[in-house]
């Protein structure tokens, strides 16, 4: 209860202002604890990570990899931080940051605005090494060289991040999409492949990860299947915002440029990961992101072929508890039509 009448109070700051200080409460331990436990239906393995439990919260909530641990006594079955870059960048100008209330949505232009590189290892270095937290890492604005920032992101967090994702897919950094065209993203994956290859001899093997934009074209969606299980990356985050803006949307913030999260979302996103299932072969893991809020979303997202969940965007108006909620849906639904686990479920629908 106190954790929503404190999520009420942030939502009458600015959207930046409220997270700013969520981040700093959670740093006080301040934050909520999962006292249920994970219940075992929702328990899974993707890409030889064991999840407590499929539900797990999105890049972009923890940039600087401050609170992992607080989000994983939250009651996240794995936490992904970032997108970090080599280089600390402010990002776009403010406001960048919009709640679109009337739609359960949220529009950002954030221009990944992080730390860097040395700020986010050394946190990650210091925790316990206690549940799952991943990297996504990303390029800077002003890079000579985007894919060489892909490649010191993951060279340099290799040892204290339990998976990578490349992301490629924000519309905040002006050309970072055009990493999605088949000859880019080859040059892009042929080089994290190979860096791999080489941080794998030294003993400690990762999975890593693509995350794609929900915009794409049937013929975008082949060619980047083809790419990725050709350098034998793990799976696929689909997907990340979109630049689209369906007429259904009623807020005085819809025009806004950036990326749009959150209900309106969920639809095409769900599409786009059945697409992806259907053309990607049992061994790509796929991931669905994109307008969660509850149960009956994460389920299906499951039916459609996604083996783990992630969301950000809801928590923003139904604050923290709603983690709880979700596992005891989606855990009903489970057994309700009959499925012993997450993975039974995969691509069901």
């Amino acid at each position: 209860m106190i954790h929503q009448i404190g999520a009420r109070a942030l939502a009458r700051l600015p959207a930046e202002t409220a997270h700013g200080l969520t981040i700093k409460a959670l740093k006080l331990g301040l934050g909520p604890h999962d006292s249920e436990g994970a219940d075992p239906v929702l328990a899974t393995g993707i890409a030889g990570l064991s999840l407590p439990n499929c539900v797990g919260l999105a890049p972009g909530f923890d940039k600087n990899a401050e609170v992992p641990d607080a989000m994983l006594r939250a009651g996240f079955g794995f936490v992904e931080c970032g997108t970090v870059t080599p280089k600390p960048q402010a990002g776009n100008a403010r406001p960048r940051l919009f709640r679109l209330r009337q739609d359960r949505a949220v529009i950002n232009r954030m221009g990944f605005n992080n730390q860097g590189l040395e700020a986010f290892a050394g946190r990650l270095q210091r925790r316990p090494r206690r549940g799952v937290v991943g990297a996504n890492i990303g390029a800077n604005k002003e890079s000579p060289d985007r894919i060489g920032d892909y490649v010191t992101g993951l060279e340099r967090l290799w040892p204290h991040a339990d998976y990578f994702t490349a992301n490629i897919s924000s519309p905040n950094t002006p050309g970072l999409r055009d990493l999605q065209a088949r000859g880019a993203l080859q040059d892009l994956l042929g080089r994290l492949a190979e860096a791999r290859a080489a941080l794998t001899a030294q003993g400690l093997a990762r999975p890593l990860f693509l995350k794609v934009a929900p915009d794409l074209a049937d013929a975008g969606i082949d060619d980047i299947v083809e790419v990725v299980e050709a350098n034998r990356l793990d799976g696929i985050i689909v997907s990340n915002t979109t630049i689209a803006r369906p007429d259904s949307l009623r807020s005085a913030y819809r025009d806004e440029a950036g990326g749009l999260s959150g209900a309106p979302l969920m639809g095409p996103s769900t599409e786009v990961l059945r697409q992806f299932r259907a053309r990607a072969g049992a061994g790509l893991v796929l991931i669905g992101c994109g307008g969660i809020a509850s149960g009956a979303d994460a389920y299906a997202k499951i039916r459609a072929g996604a083996s783990a969940v992630q969301l950000y965007s809801a928590l923003v108006f139904a604050g923290p508890g709603l983690v709880g909620d979700i596992k005891r849906d989606l855990a009903a639904r489970l057994r309700a039509d009959g499925f012993a686990s997450v993975a039974q479920a995969v691509g069901a629908g």
